[in-house]
């Protein structure tokens, strides 16, 4: 369980259809972000792509009445293996994703410890913290489904 109602400790595990290196090239396609994820907007990146070092910035918008601006410290990135990294912003703490070969793609799998900083959502987790979690779950699940589309679009040849 999370530590705070303003906390949401997250894990999950994916199937994606395609070998982790050639997963490590489409994450670094940023140009492509925005129009992959609708829930990203203002996206854009500091530094040379998923590199130790890189910060990416870009402001979240979930399908609730607000918007959360966000910093992303890429801590330590190893290709085509992990990321670590830190959030800053609105949502402040970390984020990992581990990528591992398996018999056919790869298995990614993610943890993150976040916090909301923003006070009128603070206030709303007091009255509904599901909905906050219920939240960042549509995030995490649109992300995953598009980003699985566009790798297993890749095999067919097409890229969106």
């Amino acid at each position: 369980m999370a530590r705070s109602p303003y906390v949401i400790e997250y894990r999950g595990d994916f199937s994606l259809p395609r070998p982790p290196d050639e997963v490590w090239s489409a994450m670094q396609r940023f140009d492509r972000y925005e129009r992959w994820w609708g829930w990203l907007k203002d996206f854009r990146v500091e530094g040379t792509g998923l590199e130790t070092g890189s910060v990416l910035h870009g402001v979240v918008v979930p399908p609730l009445p607000f918007r959360l601006s966000v910093r992303i410290v890429l801590a330590e990135c190893l290709r085509p293996q992990s990321i670590d990294a830190d959030i800053h912003g609105d949502l402040e703490g970390t984020a990992r994703i581990v990528l591992e070969p398996e018999r056919k793609g790869t298995r990614a799998n993610v943890s993150s410890s976040i916090e909301v900083m923003q006070r009128p959502i603070r206030l709303a987790a007091r009255v509904a913290p599901r909905a906050l979690r219920w939240g960042h779950d549509r995030v995490v699940e649109a992300t995953v489904t598009s980003f699985r589309q566009h790798l297993t679009d890749l095999t067919g040849g097409v890229d969106h």
